[in-house]
Formats: structure tokens, C-alpha cells, sequence
């Protein structure tokens, strides 16, 4: 294929991950959030509430306003499960048999190996526990002690649940009130036709999931498909060649860019994208920063973790997708006591549109009314934006 334009190559992965379509103008339900998935096929969990937790951003980017349970409800009726896929994600449970080879591997964190070879028996006493008393949460492990200390302390019981987490054998929803992972056999979370589905080799698992991951992109590296599901590279590279030579990848190129480009044979490249969107730390679009730098040339770090008089631009940082680029980004965070929705600080991007003032208050309009932060937006004054942000 000729080379393709950076601005061809947004406009192929902005639609691939759903913002070619409008929003829903009337109910939103369990369907949208099937469309979604369906589109981005998975969604990365973070407990930072400075906001709203991140999960449910990809949603709202894409879909407006939505009722608030719908990961939650689909999760307890058996549509998504949580396991360790770009991050911690909800996944389809259809995709539930291509991470079984990665449930049989070792899991990656020293020490979480080590419980399993210096307290098996314990491990193997969780499992107990959970069978038969049923859903536990870590801190139940803290808090039982029986007679022989069979129930040691919270690390090591926590540190067992994640091993177990991690092989399969149990599984976990979150507790709503605050965010804690609850634990249960799988076989009592996951519905029995999907654990029932056959188990693909790991080889036809990984090409699988490059697959997938060409499709949520559109287009990208070999890097980038391969950091979408976090796949070890040496061992899933060489199977990129075979996939292009099946022509279930497409090899081409985009301008500016180093690296080959790989494409979905069913990609489209639209005319023109018409989002307006603040973007999740954590959304697929951007959770890549190098190809997020590739792609629209914005150079994004998230700062939670730097000290405040080092920030650049402040704690919780949000871009804002207008069209097919990103033009301005948000230091937002919700005062719940207050009802307000806080704009500590807001930037443009070097060639912004005249309107991103008025485009992104719309936005944020939609988001306070959508979190129930009646009392309305307050903008500050730090950043270029703030000043015209304030004044629509």
C-alpha cells in the first residue's frame, strides 16, 4: 500500500476504536456498552477517584451520559471478567479462553511466586476457604486467625488471592462501595458455556490476540499491537510475519514514522472523524504514549505521581479530542461535597481550532451533569485556556 498521511493513519485508528460513530441520542444500555467493547475489547481499570474511576471514561467518551452500572451489571451477569490483560481490564468472557496459556504460566511478580514455594499449603487453604464459605475479600484473610494459624497476615493472604487469581482458579468482581476486589471460584462467576469453550494453543492464542489487538487500532507497530494485550515481544514478533503472510495483517507504512506500519485488512479510513471526547489516562487512544506521540503528535505523561511544584499541568490530566485531534488537555477533579466539577487547569495544543473553548464547556457541561455535580463547572486560572474556558 502507498504510505499513509499521519492525519490517514488518525482518522483509521479513531474510528477503529468507535469515534466514527455519534453518540446515542436516546437510552443507553447493555447494547452500547457491547458496541464499545466491541470496538476498544477490553477496559483498564484504575482506582484513582479524583474524578470519576477510569473505567468508566472510555464509556462516557464514547457514549455521553450512560447509566453508571453498566460494567458492574454486566459483570454480574456473566458478560465481562477481570484478569491482568493491558493492565488489570475487563474483557469479554468470550476472549476468557485466549488468556488460559498466561494461567498456566508462573506469574510475573517475584513475589507472588515466592508464596507459592514457600507457603503452598497456605495457597492451597485459601482455595479451601473460598469454596467452601464462598466470595472473600482480602481483608477477611487479615482479620481470621484459626486455632493452628492457619490464617496469617494480610500480605501473604492477599498475596495468595492474587495467585490464584492469576491461575484461574478464582476470579474476581469489585465490591461498589470502595473498589475491593472480591474473590470467587470461577466456575461460580464465569457462566459454564464459556469455561466449556475449547483452549487454543499458546501460539494460536497470541496470533489471536495481535489480531484483535490490529483491530482495536486500526493500524499501528508491531510494538504497538503488541503492548495492547502486554505480549512478550520476543516470543510474539515472529509470529507477526506469519500473520501478515496469511493476510490476516496488512503491512504498509505512515509518514514520520520509524517503524513499519501493521493494518487490519478490514480497516477503514473515513473521510473525516467528528469527536469530541475527554480522554481517560487510560483509554486505548492514549494509554500508548509513544503512539499517541506518533499519531497526533501530543506528548502526554500523566503527573499523579510527580510532586506538585514539578507538575506541568496538574494531578489528573485529561486530553480533549475535537475531530481527529487532540487539541487541548484538562486538569479536572470532582468536589463532591461541593457539587462542583473543578478545572484546576486547561491548555491548548499548538494549532488548536478558535472554538476549543466552547467545544471542550459543552463537554464538560455533559460530564458535571452525567456525575450529578449539580452546583456547576469552576475553571481556575492556570493554563492559556483557562481565561476563554471561564468566560463561555
Amino acid at each position: 500500500m502507498a504510505e499513509l498521511s499521519r492525519s490517514q493513519a488518525r482518522r483509521i485508528a479513531l474510528y477503529a476504536q468507535g469515534f466514527g460513530r455519534k453518540r446515542p441520542t436516546g437510552r443507553v444500555d447493555r447494547r452500547h456498552l457491547r458496541i464499545v467493547l466491541d470496538h476498544t475489547g477490553l477496559i483498564q481499570i484504575d482506582s484513582v477517584n479524583v474524578l470519576v474511576r477510569s473505567q468508566e471514561l472510555p464509556l462516557f467518551a464514547r457514549l455521553g451520559a450512560h447509566p453508571r452500572t453498566l460494567i458492574p451489571d454486566a459483570t454480574a451477569d456473566g458478560e465481562l471478567f477481570e484478569y491482568w490483560v493491558h493492565e488489570a481490564c475487563h474483557v469479554p468472557v468470550e476472549q476468557h479462553p485466549l488468556y488460559r496459556w498466561q494461567m498456566d504460566k508462573m506469574h510475573r511478580w517475584k513475589g507472588v511466586r515466592g508464596l507459592r514455594e514457600r507457603r503452598p499449603a497456605f495457597i492451597d487453604d485459601v482455595l479451601r476457604r473460598v469454596r467452601d464459605e464462598g466470595a472473600i475479600v482480602a481483608g477477611d484473610l487479615k482479620q481470621r486467625r484459626g486455632p493452628k494459624g492457619q490464617w496469617w497476615d494480610w500480605d501473604d493472604g492477599k498475596t495468595a488471592l492474587e495467585y490464584l487469581f492469576h491461575t484461574g482458579a478464582i476470579t474476581a468482581t469489585r465490591r461498589p462501595n470502595d473498589f475491593a476486589r472480591v474473590y470467587d471460584l470461577t466456575e461460580r462467576v464465569i457462566p459454564a458455556s464459556v469455561l466449556d469453550l475449547p483452549t487454543p494453543t499458546e501460539t494460536e492464542a497470541r496470533k489471536e490476540l495481535v489480531v484483535l489487538a490490529a483491530r482495536y487500532h486500526g493500524i499501528g507497530t508491531a510494538t504497538d499491537l503488541m503492548d495492547y494485550h502486554r505480549l512478550n515481544r520476543p516470543a510474539t514478533r515472529p509470529l507477526i510475519a506469519e500473520l501478515v503472510e496469511e493476510g490476516r495483517l496488512i503491512e504498509t507504512s505512515v509518514a514520520g514514522w520509524a517503524e513499519p506500519a501493521l493494518m487490519d485488512p478490514d480497516a477503514y479510513l473515513p473521510r473525516w472523524v467528528r469527536a469530541r471526547a475527554l480522554l481517560s489516562p487510560f483509554d486505548p487512544v492514549v494509554w500508548n504514549r509513544d503512539r499517541a506521540e506518533r499519531l497526533f503528535g501530543f506528548r502526554y505523561r500523566i503527573e499523579i505521581y510527580v510532586p506538585k511544584p514539578k507538575r506541568v499541568y496538574g494531578y489528573y490530566v485529561l486530553p480533549f479530542l475535537l475531530g481527529d485531534d487532540l487539541v487541548a488537555r484538562v486538569d479536572l477533579k470532582a468536589d463532591r461535597d461541593t457539587g462542583r466539577l473543578l478545572v484546576q487547569g486547561a491548555f491548548t495544543e499548538s494549532g488548536a481550532p478558535h472554538d476549543v473553548a466552547a467545544e471542550l464547556r459543552e463537554e464538560l457541561d455533559e460530564m458535571a451533569a452525567w456525575l450529578g455535580l449539580d452546583a456547576g463547572i469552576e475553571v481556575g486560572s492556570n493554563g492559556d485556556l483557562a481565561a476563554a474556558l471561564g468566560a463561555t
